[in-house]
């Protein structure tokens, strides 16, 4: 098994703890010294003046949310939250290109300064567990990008500060339902990550045993509950039940919330048409999906060629099943050009789409182009890959080797 195979799950465990949506409060306190327990995030008055700032970042509005950051650092520069909202504002402008790294310095920089924080109140007091909730943070943070640019050593250290951390956080009632989360996701990728990945058995011996089940009705609490985690603790539940729980419906639901709440973060977006198209809604899913495509011609913030992958494949499946292959070659191909683009071509959406472009070429009478094609999707795939062996098949039945 490969080494980023097992560090990934690893990193997916201890990338939790981010403050995410606020909405307006009714009841404000305000004395903005006033926190329950010493704990800023608990500070109902903080919250509400937060909230646009916050929401403006989910909504990739990053310049109106990083004024509102600097103002909280001015007012708490000994705090490690205005540190981390600034690494977490960059964090979401890599997560929808993970391949730039043009932000990179600035949100690891932003996260060191966290952890130097976070430390000093923890020296100060070892039992403070929003200390050990920003540590994790952002190490878990850290851990996550390391992985992507395949910097293992960094990867690994940060990962095991962020699982120390993350345990430290766990069990304090009065923080909940925001370091709930934490809890939440402790008891069910502890469980989940020993059964996918028996090398990581050892590792995981060393934390308390989870419970899968309750950790999934952790996550519902939080989502419901909570201040700052509600949109995180969404966003692992609609991952959770597209893939590990089997329940797309859920996973749509989800989906649907999130982009009508952000309708401008692309990553929403995108998942939102995914889901629409995985529970067979591919009308609705190809408008989504074409929606996507303008914002991409129009350069918005975020929209870009992983988005563009994903919206050009669903708009192609839904002309072709409603049996319009002509309209849907031009996006198909341009999933392929956009898979050219990321040098994704071992991806599901770009083989598929080489298939279907192979097979209207041959209904086309193009058998040439449609053996290039076909020959293109048996280069990029291993022989076991369905869209290869369905290449294979219909190249032999069609006398196309």
């Amino acid at each position: 098994m490969k080494y980023t195979q097992i560090l990934l799950p690893l990193l997916l465990l201890i990338n939790s703890i981010v403050p995410i949506e606020v909405q307006a409060q009714e009841e404000v306190i305000t004395d903005v010294n006033k926190q329950e327990n010493g704990y800023l995030l608990l500070d109902k008055g903080l919250q509400f003046r937060i909230t646009d700032a916050i929401n403006s970042m989910y909504n990739f509005d990053f310049e109106k949310a990083e004024r509102g950051f600097l103002v909280m650092r001015y007012t708490y520069p000994e705090h490690p939250l205005p540190y981390f909202l600034m690494g977490l504002s960059q964090w979401w402008k890599i997560v929808v290109a993970v391949d730039n790294k043009s932000h990179d310095a600035l949100m690891l920089k932003y996260m060191d300064v966290t952890i130097e924080k976070a430390a000093k109140m923890l020296d100060d007091n070892p039992d403070n567990k929003e200390a050990a909730f920003f540590l994790a943070g952002a190490y878990g943070f850290q851990g996550r990008l390391h992985s992507e640019r395949k910097n293992w050593t960094s990867s690994t250290f940060a990962s095991r500060n962020a699982l120390k951390y993350l345990e430290l956080s766990r069990g304090e009632e009065e923080l909940n339902p925001e370091l709930l989360l934490g809890d939440a996701l402790f008891n069910y990728f502890s469980v989940w990550i020993p059964e996918n990945y028996p090398l990581l058995k050892p590792l995981m011996l060393l934390f308390p045993k989870g419970d899968q089940q309750l950790g999934l009705q952790q996550l519902e609490e939080v989502a419901k509950s909570s201040f700052y985690a509600r949109v995180e603790a969404q966003y692992f539940l609609f991952r959770l039940y597209a893939t590990e729980e089997k329940k797309p419906f859920k996973a749509l639901e989800i989906t649907s919330y999130l982009h009508s709440k952000y309708p401008n973060n692309p990553y929403f977006h995108r998942h939102f048409a995914r889901q629409l198209y995985a529970v067979g809604r591919g009308r609705e899913a190809k408008d989504v999906s074409l929606e996507i495509l303008k914002r991409i011609d129009e350069k918005w913030t975020g929209y870009e060629a992983t988005s563009g992958r994903y919206a050009s494949f669903f708009v192609a499946q839904s002309y072709e099943r409603m049996g319009e292959s002509e309209s849907s070659m031009p996006y198909y191909l341009r999933s392929v050009a956009f898979g050219n683009e990321l040098d994704a071509q071992e991806s599901g959406y770009y083989l598929f789409s080489l298939l279907q472009v192979g097979k209207i070429l041959f209904k086309q009478g193009n058998k040439k182009e449609a053996k290039r094609y076909l020959d293109l999707v048996k280069e990029n795939s291993k022989r076991r890959h369905p869209a290869n062996k369905e290449a294979r098949e219909f190249s032999k039945k069609n006398k196309l080797l």
